[in-house]
């Protein structure tokens, strides 16, 4: 094999390469040979069919797969010889030697090209300072979350007659009604209902809807006028007028229950104190992942900041390619950002670019740093993942796993979360992370909006 190298400039590489025509004639024929004495073809005994009609049967494909086999060696002998880490799958140009039939005839040339992966020199993660912001689960905010949870399980109660008086159906009461809606007088599928339970100013009815009921008694009829919204899900009924006829039948208010044992006993608790302590640990499991997801940034910011090195252009474009296809899909389903809305294409593929090659240069970095101190993702941790993620998907649990094991890329998209979480963890281990108690409120500010703050003090 002769190989010249023909392009040695930053990151990128390539070389042409020479295979010997004797050499691959000689693969070639020791593969018919080999497949000629596993062959059972009729006219002949098994494993003894000529040559001659091995190669006229199965020549072309077995001179392809010489010729596939023979590159792939010639590629990777490259790399290892050289001590070459690609960033990505080396790029092979065969171009006329493409052709099976012409193994054989004369030296197979190719072009190899390829992007290597930078020299990475990892930093003193204990000259790195860090904050981690926390904060403490308060007894007030339990029972604001008690008050919730009771609000949302009230009992309805009918509303006495001295009680009610003269009065209708006021805010926050439920009313109970049959209804008849009409468009152009006619009534329309899906607009008759009985006995439906809507609240004094609730949501999940047309706008306007609910409102032209306050004031209605148990027994009173009422035609209440409505538009239909221009997005409401039925297009043979959006952004129509229609009407309802209304007949009130009932007028029941929300009865909040008592905040006591009886009432945790009901939500499935022997006590009240063992659901507030569930209310606390799960309130300060998400304080604390709003710790360590800012922490976490932080760091990645200070990676950044000491990340000095060349990234592959190559997986550069990659990466923008995927973010700037995200962005066109958001823009065309109208959700693109406020921000980038005022902003030209010229400016946002810098913008996005930008943060294409930073989540390259840090995702590298981090791989190297776990590359060098031996971290990896144990079998354990990646079934748990698997059974953490198929149960995303209630009554497919077993199909979800199956998949995992019949498709490794599904499996790998687990990986990298997790040994991303690995190294973030090694590397704060050696960091200097001072703790800071703050409020929940200042927990949930965003770095951004600190730094206005910040600013306009």
């Amino acid at each position: 094999m002769q190989v010249t190298e023909t392009l040695s400039e930053g990151l990128k590489r390539a070389y042409t390469v020479v295979l010997p025509a004797t050499d691959l004639e000689s693969r070639r024929m020791e593969r018919l040979t080999s497949l000629g004495k596993t062959l059972n073809l009729p006219g002949f005994r098994p494993g003894k069919v000529p040559l001659a009609v091995v190669r006229q049967r199965f020549g072309t494909a077995v001179s392809a797969e010489v010729l596939e086999d023979s590159v792939n060696e010639a590629t990777q002998k490259v790399l290892s010889e050289r001590g070459l880490r690609p960033a990505q799958q080396p790029k092979v140009d065969l171009g006329e030697a493409a052709d099976p039939a012409r193994l054989g005839n004369a030296d197979l040339e190719f072009k190899v090209e390829l992007e290597i992966l930078p020299e990475i020199t990892p930093p003193d993660f204990s000259g790195i300072a860090l904050t981690r912001k926390k904060a403490e689960v308060a007894a007030e905010a339990v029972d604001t979350a008690l008050r919730e949870i009771a609000s949302r399980n009230r009992d309805l109660q009918d509303i006495p007659a001295e009680e009610l008086g003269d009065r209708g159906a006021a805010q926050g009461e439920v009313i109970t009604i049959d209804y008849v809606g009409k468009i152009d007088g006619t009534p329309f599928p899906g607009g008759t209902g009985t006995d439906t339970d809507v609240e004094i100013g609730g949501q999940g009815f047309i706008p306007g809807f609910a409102e032209q009921m306050e004031g209605m008694k148990p027994g009173e009829s009422r035609t209440i006028n409505v538009t239909f919204p221009a997005e409401y899900g039925s297009k043979e009924l959006a952004g129509k007028d229609a009407t309802f006829d209304i007949t009130a039948k009932r007028l029941r208010k929300g009865v909040t229950p008592e905040i006591d044992d009886a009432f945790a006993t009901k939500l499935g608790f022997e006590t009240l104190e063992e659901l507030r302590d569930l209310l606390t640990k799960r309130m300060q499991q998400e304080y604390d992942g709003m710790s360590r997801l800012r922490l976490k940034r932080q760091l990645l910011d200070e990676l950044a900041d000491r990340a000095a090195f060349a990234t592959p252009e190559g997986m550069v474009e990659q990466e923008f390619a995927q973010i700037w296809q995200r962005l066109e899909s958001d823009k065309a389903a109208g959700r693109l950002d406020e921000d980038d809305k005022a902003k030209d294409e010229d400016t946002l593929k810098a913008e996005y670019r930008a943060i294409a090659e930073r989540r390259v240069r840090l995702g590298l970095l981090l791989s190297e740093i776990g590359r060098i101190n031996n971290i990896v993702v144990s079998n354990d941790e990646m079934t748990r993942a698997m059974r953490a993620e198929a149960a995303r998907y209630p009554g497919q649990e077993a199909q979800m796993m199956e998949l995992f094991q019949k498709y490794p890329g599904a499996a790998d998209a687990l990986r990298g979360p997790i040994f991303e979480d690995k190294v973030v963890d090694y590397i704060l281990e050696l960091a200097t992370v001072t703790d800071e108690v703050v409020t929940p409120e200042e927990l949930a500010k965003e770095p951004e909006d600190e730094k206005a703050e910040a600013g306009a003090a």
